[in-house]
């Protein structure tokens, strides 16, 4: 038995329908009513990177205003359904049955479940009666990377235990019609739907996950989070994120990398949350990389949008073939302002 945890399976998922991103302009602008400063805003969509995104409810849904209750319940619906997926590709790829889970982690933020979507799933899949849970809230799109550090924390905790790690957002769902701020603009224009999981053991092969490391940055409670109104969640997107990632995020990188006897010549692959194509290049800025070297990320933005939390592992997915050779580093940022880092070692 190996003493780190490791990586023993990786799934993804997204729902039925699919987004694209000329036809949400298109709607948005014919549903905002040409209003002058909505019209300003527009060219978001173009500039974002992004193709298609996934949604689980049709298009169409968007066009009608929608209160708490029925998002809530479109939410629960959804994203248990979404996490049956991803758990049974997960328990299928490490070549394990239900009964070999000993735990569940669970990050979500796009919604309100209790009881949680840990033990709707258990309820769900007859997952054993004793295994442990942990569900996981308000870490935003930090989320992935947080919480899949939570995991292996569990499972470094009792080695030989076997840990789930779920995570699912449905961010479209938190369109709001009657909106026409810029930040429910910029929202409408990156966010989608998606589901994440992965299987975490020290019994067992696969790459091995290294130190995991966070930074919050003081003062920046408004930076990023979610506005809470009668008809649901509203983004709160502060236009300096770009450059507190250019400008703050390289010292507070290295100083991760140093306490860990790691330095930035040791990482072969960056599986960076991509929160936008802003972001993307003032992580390659800090990051000193050659614009465009973020290609797994980039692409993971063009097919599927944002989808805060679940998309990191998106990004881990695409490199999945590559983590077997290269030592390889997660990282998101997140509300509080945060950024979370987990390495992941195939070598």
């Amino acid at each position: 038995m190996s003493e780190r945890p490791r990586l023993l399976a990786l799934s993804t998922a997204v729902p039925p329908y699919t987004l694209d991103q000329r036809a949400v302009c298109a709607r948005v602008a014919h549903a905002l009513g040409g209003r002058l400063d909505v019209e300003k805003l527009l060219p978001v969509f173009g500039n974002a990177g992004i193709e298609r995104r996934y949604s689980c409810v049709p298009i169409e849904w968007y066009e009608r205003t929608h209160g708490w209750a029925e998002r809530t319940r479109l939410f629960i619906d959804n994203a248990v359904a979404l996490l049956e997926r991803i758990t049974l590709d997960c328990l299928d790829e490490a070549g394990l049955r239900r009964e070999d889970l000993d735990a569940i982690v669970v990050a979500s933020t796009t919604g309100i479940a209790t009881p949680s979507l840990d033990a709707l799933l258990i309820e769900r899949l007859g997952l054993r009666r004793d295994i442990r849970r942990l569900p996981i809230f308000g870490l935003g799109c930090a989320g992935g990377v947080t919480g899949l550090a939570r995991a292996v924390d569990l499972a470094r905790a009792t080695p030989g235990s076997r840990v789930l790690f779920l995570v699912v957002e449905l961010c479209a769902l938190t369109f709001r019609r009657d909106d026409f701020d810029r930040s429910n603009i910029v929202a409408t224009a990156l966010f989608g739907d998606g589901a994440a999981g992965a299987i975490v053991s020290s019994d067992g092969d696969g790459p091995a996950f290294g130190p995991a490391g966070e930074h919050t940055w003081p003062d920046s409670l408004g930076i990023m989070g979610w506005d809470v109104r009668d008809d649901g969640l509203k983004a709160i997107f502060a236009q300096s994120i770009p450059g507190l990632i250019e400008n703050g995020l390289r010292v507070v990188f290295d100083d991760y990398l140093a306490r860990n006897d790691r330095c930035i010549s040791s990482v072969d692959g960056f599986a960076c949350h991509p929160g936008g194509a802003k972001v993307l290049d003032a992580l390659e800025d800090s990051l000193e990389l050659q614009r465009g070297s973020l290609e797994d990320s980039r692409a993971t933005l063009r097919d599927y949008g944002n989808m805060s939390a679940a998309t990191a592992l998106f990004v881990l997915q695409r490199m999945k073939a590559r983590l077997a050779t290269q030592s390889t580093l997660l990282s998101a940022l997140g509300p509080g302002f945060s950024a979370s880092f987990l390495m992941l070692d195939g070598r």
